[in-house]
């Protein structure tokens, strides 16, 4: 059985959440924005981003995890036609999270065929979305799950697409999801 992880500060204490087993810390290694928390698992390709993006008030809440997901196609050139898609969409009860200043939270779980570092190669990644929405603070908390299906013997991220004894679940995600939690409103402005 794995561990499942360990409560970690957020936005350098602002926020806080249960990081699975094996994380990396991103910005131990690059440059991360200032908005983003990102972390890679340690003996696979899959990586955890919780970000903090603008509250999209065009979007009515029951679309706003779809909005999020068919941004992120764009930027990771994922719009083709047959490129991306979307499984589901749950809205996750207010009693279930630790977040407990958001109007309402989902989840979203769908699969895209992307290029790592704009490689040619195309490596098939299902994609759990989770989205808190907080309309008080003009931001949409974004956390993603990004876990390789298929990678690409052409692709930098083959070396690691082995080891997979070790993986991140579906359920860790959720854990992480549940344990969000907002310490300092500050964050935000």
């Amino acid at each position: 059985m794995q561990s499942c992880g360990s409560v970690r500060p957020l936005f350098g204490g602002a926020m806080s959440a249960l990081i699975p087993h094996g994380a990396k810390d991103v910005s131990e290694l690059r440059e991360i924005p200032d908005n983003q928390e990102v972390f890679a698992h340690a003996g696979t390709d899959q990586s955890l981003i919780v970000e903090l993006v603008e509250y999209q008030a065009q979007v009515a809440d029951q679309d706003a995890a779809s909005y999020h997901f068919l941004d992120i196609a764009g930027s990771n050139k994922a719009s083709e036609p047959g490129s991306s898609s979307i499984t589901s969409v749950v809205s996750l009860s207010r009693q279930d999270v630790s977040l407990t200043q958001c109007s309402s939270a989902w989840m979203l779980s769908g699969a895209q065929c992307v290029s790592k570092f704009n490689e040619e190669a195309k490596n098939s990644v299902t994609i759990h979305l989770g989205l808190f929405r907080l309309p008080q603070f003009s931001t949409d908390v974004l956390v993603t799950f990004n876990d390789p299906q298929t990678i690409s013997s052409e692709s930098s991220s083959a070396p690691a697409a082995g080891k997979h004894e070790e993986a991140w679940t579906v359920m860790d995600f959720q854990d992480l999801l549940k344990s969000i939690t907002l310490h300092d409103t500050g964050l935000f402005g």
